[in-house]
């Protein structure tokens, strides 16, 4: 049996750049009458250190975070995403449920590049098992939805189910070792549903489009589907300090917007050979495809930054990418002049925030258009059966998108 879990008040906050390395950075101390947590840098890192967000200086003083239930900066992008919460209140069932808590018991495979310790003077994670393998996908499989169902997990396949490897999520999802590296195994919440090839066959079509997107593959359970998808804040034995777009335009007091992101990457981007201006162009192009097929759960949290050791920021692969189904309208960031508003013509009113001349975004719209229209036989190659297929086309190819994807095509 595990020790029982004690609460405290404070943590304490690592850099595992290096794992084998680990650097403090300083004391986390829970916030009771704005449910958040603050960060002290300690005097190491106000020494040799970097701001882990824009809204977190090297200064001496306690970082307070902006929002509510939150945590100060870039430490918000360490909790655990909804799933993970889940998985904490059934498999660890903490004294506690403050964000404190969480942070801590997310364990030491969390998104990036940030640990929490029990510990000032070394790291000392909240423990779990080894990964998983390939081999144990269908326990694994079981297990979510016993989870799902909120019934009891033996105490012998706990070890199986990591809650801190993504964030901003739901859908159940179990961290696994394939071939020596992690890759994040989701599955649907349905026994037997196809949205997770579903998500494969959107995001290699998406890569058709010039889209860098995260490396995908389609695993077939015993009773269903399940997608991997290969985890790029990682770079062999390096771990990837990452900020997602919530974190990032918060700290730089923009708004939640794809054109406030195109700006925070023409000011803080890689400039080598140019690349932040390519990676805004690509942004735009991610934009138009989100649109043209639907994906309208592109919120702040499911676009993420990777910061290079010389602190500029990269657009991470694409990830998340699927149609949601819902015929919105809308997508979850602003788009343009009229808002969320999901069309082209809104991504269009603001192109020169993606450093784009009106032709140069048409082009890219009638390169993005010119594989969404070939949407179907690509997910068909992908195993997705007629039927599923037939569904999404009810909101892929509705009149609303399809005209204007036909209007986009008129573009050279």
């Amino acid at each position: 049996m595990n020790a029982p879990i004690q609460a405290a008040d404070t943590r304490f906050l690592w850099y595992l750049g290096l794992p084998s390395a680990p650097l403090p950075i300083g004391e986390l101390r829970l916030l009771v009458q704005s449910r958040g947590v603050s960060l002290r840098y300690a005097a190491p890192w106000l020494k040799q250190g970097f701001p882990l967000s824009e809204d977190l200086p090297l200064i001496d003083i306690e970082h307070l975070p902006s929002v509510r239930e939150t945590a100060a900066g870039a430490v918000d992008d360490a909790r655990p995403d909804r799933w993970g919460e889940r998985v904490i209140r059934l498999l660890d069932r903490p004294p506690r449920l403050a964000l404190l808590d969480y942070l801590f018991l997310a364990g030491d495979d969390r998104f990036g590049a940030l640990g929490v310790s029990s510990s000032a003077t070394a790291y000392l994670p909240h423990p779990r098992g080894a990964l998983p393998t390939l081999a144990d996908i269908d326990q694994l499989h079981s297990l979510t939805q016993q989870i799902l169902k909120g019934e009891a997990v033996d105490e012998r396949y706990r070890r199986l189910i990591a809650p801190g490897a993504t964030m901003g999520g739901a859908r159940p999802k179990a961290l696994i070792d394939i071939d020596g590296e992690q890759w994040v195994l989701k599955f649907a919440e349905e026994a037997f549903s196809f949205e997770p090839w579903v998500e494969h066959a959107t995001m290699t079509l998406a890569a058709h489009a010039g889209i860098v997107v995260a490396d995908t593959r389609a695993v077939q359970l015993a009773r269903g589907t399940a997608v991997a998808v290969r985890r790029f804040d990682r770079e062999g034995a390096m771990r990837l300090h990452a900020l997602s777009a919530n974190v990032a335009l918060r700290a730089a007091g923009a708004q939640l917007a794809y054109p406030d992101l195109a700006q925070l990457l023409r000011r803080r981007g890689d400039p080598t050979g140019g690349r932040h201006r390519a990676q805004m162009r690509e942004l735009f192009r991610r934009l138009v495809f989100n649109i043209l097929v639907d994906n309208t759960d592109d919120h702040e949290k499911n676009h993420a930054l990777l910061m290079t050791d010389a602190q500029h920021y990269v657009l991470s692969p694409a990830f998340d990418v699927l149609p949601t189904g819902q015929a919105l309208g809308y997508q979850s960031m602003d788009v343009g002049e009229d808002g969320a508003s999901s069309t082209l013509d809104n991504a269009m009113s603001l192109c020169k925030a993606y450093g784009l001349t009106t032709a140069q975004a048409q082009a890219d719209m009638a390169v993005v258009a010119r594989v969404v229209e070939g949407w179907q036989p690509h997910f068909a190659a992908a195993g997705i059966p007629s039927a599923v297929i037939a569904r999404y086309a009810d909101q892929i190819d509705r009149p609303f998108l399809l005209d204007q994807r036909r209007r986009a095509l008129q573009h050279p």
